[in-house]
């Protein structure tokens, strides 16, 4: 069974609430889960797991896959550091120079594929 798919109206009011300093654990989780989802979608494919515990995880970036177990390529990061990284606040080399994400594996890198199109106005 497929997993349910966050809708942009919903997605995006949760990312500009979150963006505007809310402290709502439920906006935090929709906005993160919908960033993920958005950049699954730009970045379709296994080879990559990137992680926002406790809220989600997706896999993306075409080319080799893993069936079983931990993956050889994981980005991990807190909820903050997603947001900021995925809505362009905060650039990928500097959320990895600054060790706010953990990065392993030769694919473990989000160059180019971030700020993901997450407004409506982005996707055209």
């Amino acid at each position: 069974m497929a997993k349910a798919r966050i809708v942009p109206l919903v997605g995006e009011a949760a990312v500009r609430q979150a963006l505007a300093g809310s402290d709502d654990r439920m906006i935090e989780a929709t906005a993160v889960r919908y960033l993920l989802q958005m950049l699954a979608d730009a970045a379709p494919g296994n080879t990559l797991e990137v992680r926002v515990p406790p809220h989600g995880a997706v896999q993306c970036v075409e080319g080799p896959g893993h069936t079983r177990g931990t993956p050889p390529n994981v980005i991990e990061t807190d909820a903050a550091t997603w947001l900021q990284l995925a809505t362009g606040a905060l650039s990928w080399a500097d959320a990895v120079s600054a060790a706010r994400v953990s990065a392993s594996g030769t694919r473990a890198d989000l160059t180019g594929l971030l700020p993901v199109a997450w407004r409506r106005d982005d996707l055209v």
